[in-house]
């Protein structure tokens, strides 16, 4: 049996589906269990990973006003 450091990271809804689409899309699952609609159980290792590309897709839904 091989024990794997993992964090509870709790968001809403929407945020978790964006994250689960992460996981699915990254070269190394990060997601050790899907808890409830709220809660997933990830590896510890991924937590940057996680910010630096959820910064970024929340980046790309961000509504800038030009001022001109």
């Amino acid at each position: 049996m091989k024990a794997i450091q993992g964090v509870l990271l709790t968001c809403d809804p929407a945020l978790k589906q964006l994250i689960l689409h992460l996981d699915a899309a990254a070269p190394s699952r990060f997601v050790l269990q899907d808890l409830d609609a709220t809660h997933l159980f990830i590896n510890a290792k991924f937590i940057e990973y996680i910010r630096e590309h959820l910064d970024e897709e929340l980046e790309k839904n961000t509504y800038t006003m030009d001022v001109s």
